[in-house]
């Protein structure tokens, strides 16, 4: 048995039978990185003799009890690594756990292994990473998405039976429909961000990467919930998300907004949709066309509030406190520049240029406050899509899994890669990507992903609205 991709739910199964004990769970799962990751490349790191320990002390009574899980490399451990795949980070250590970490120790999960990502979390690729190349565990000629691609990888290699990643534009749906697992962003504010290295603050969201949605379902409720250390996490109830998990879609109306049909698309991604969509209505759930007529400005309306945010955030960095220091500055201006210019890989340079040019005098009311309106309008188009529809169903990524060095040279085509999922960022609302068949392309099998969107903080019905499809498939 493949202990190692076993599922969340069906490790717990086998621990409370007596048929599996966390130390072997782990040993399975770092047999599996021994084993994959030189062909992967999704991990950057991992303490095996500290998780071993705390397998060793496992409550296997509690909900993720003795269950092993892998953290992208920009969310705070104590005493491990947080490099953010940046070579201004190289050596630091973190000081701390990050809310979700402390959330996860407490429920009985084991962190282990920090995974790659694009540096500070800005890309689509995870070629972005200043430290190495993570590659899909579908075809190793192509790419796993991003930021949160070893994350993503890591879980579709078998290689962990769940990760954290963050998403700032699609970070956890895009990399999870190219590699072919589940991937959910919560909605702004459901899942603390203290101690997630800000890229985007009013965009980012840490969540689950699994291999079902029932585990997406009990990793999100053990990190979800209000943190008096974040003022953006809200202090609303946190439902039991697997107690109505089975109930079905029969009597729902799901919404297919016509703006996520688009030119250029795949034709096979499309047909895969529009199949999943069908299995759907056969399902009992009615199908309505909604439009999000907004839509066609939330790439453009992401890279200005995004980059302004990064800017912003970026500005810590400067080598004075913690990380890179260039070696005998000639005063404070050169050591600041020669810091922030060898530490910082070029995607990280161009946002925070970008960045700064919006927030700058004379361009912010034509740029940035225009951006926040815009912002208010795609909410405001979900808002009104969701008074006649319970949830929307999409493609993730307009095409499967692209080739390793494709897009580096073109920045807007690589931007284009997260067409369908910044929108439900710039909104706020909650989103998830599953596995719905596969696109063959240049002989290789590849994953396809279904977006599912509700409102925001309506977790429970977008997993119920997911799971009703992974139950008519194979696993699940």
């Amino acid at each position: 048995m493949d202990l190692a991709g076993l599922t969340i739910a069906g490790a717990r199964r086998m621990m409370q039978a007596g048929e599996l004990s966390p130390v072997q769970l782990l040993d399975a799962v770092n047999d599996a990185i021994e084993n994959t990751d030189a062909r992967v490349g999704g991990y950057l790191s991992r303490d095996y003799a500290r998780a071993r320990a705390a397998a060793e002390k496992s409550d296997t009574s509690l909900p993720l009890g003795g269950i092993p899980i892998a953290i992208k490399d920009v969310i705070n451990v104590e005493g491990e690594p947080c490099t953010c795949a940046s070579q201004i980070l190289q050596g630091y250590t973190a000081p701390y756990d990050a809310t979700v970490i402390t959330k996860l120790r407490a429920a009985g999960a084991i962190p282990f292994g920090r995974t790659n990502m694009d540096e500070f979390a800005m890309g689509s690729s995870t070629e972005n990473s200043s430290i190495q190349l993570t590659r899909n565990p579908h075809d190793p000629e192509r790419i796993p998405g991003g930021s949160s691609g070893g994350s993503a990888a890591v879980v579709g290699a078998n290689e962990a039976l769940a990760s954290l990643g963050s998403d700032t534009g699609g970070s956890i749906r895009q990399p999870a429909a190219l590699c072919g697992c589940v991937g959910l962003k919560p909605s702004y504010g459901r899942v603390s961000r203290y101690g997630l290295v800000a890229f985007a603050s009013s965009l980012d969201q840490i969540g689950p990467f699994t291999h079902t949605v029932e585990d997406a379902a009990l990793v999100l409720q053990a990190i979800a919930g209000h943190d008096p250390l974040d003022s953006t996490s809200l202090d609303v109830p946190v439902p039991d998300y697997s107690a109505r998990l089975n109930d079905g879609v029969a009597g729902m109306k799901l919404g297919v907004p016509k703006e996520y049909f688009v030119e250029g698309m795949d034709p096979q991604v499309e047909a895969r949709v529009r199949e999943a969509i069908e299995v759907y209505r056969a399902l009992g759930a009615e199908i309505v066309e909604v439009s999000l007529p907004h839509t066609k400005y939330a790439v453009a309306d992401y890279y200005i509030i995004a980059t302004a945010e990064a800017s912003a955030n970026l500005a810590r960095f400067d080598g004075v406190r913690y990380g890179k220091r260039a070696e005998a500055p000639r005063d404070l201006a050169d050591h600041y520049g020669r810091t922030r210019g060898e530490g910082f890989g070029k995607e990280v340079k161009r946002r925070i240029i970008l960045g700064t040019y919006v927030l700058s005098s004379g361009y912010y009311d034509a740029y940035y406050l225009r951006a926040q309106k815009v912002r208010t309008l795609i909410r405001r188009d979900f808002e009104e899509a969701f008074e006649k529809v319970d949830g929307l169903l999409s493609p993730t990524s307009p095409v499967p899994a692209f080739k390793i060095g494709e897009r580096m040279a073109d920045p807007l085509q690589m931007y284009l890669s997260d067409i369908f999922t910044i929108a439900a960022n710039l909104a706020g609302i909650c989103g998830i990507s599953i596995p719905c068949g596969m696109a063959q392309t240049g002989g290789k099998a590849l994953p396809v992903g279904l977006q599912i969107m509700a409102p925001a903080f309506e977790e429970a019905r977008l997993l119920r609205i997911a799971r009703a499809y992974e139950q008519t498939q194979q696993r699940g």
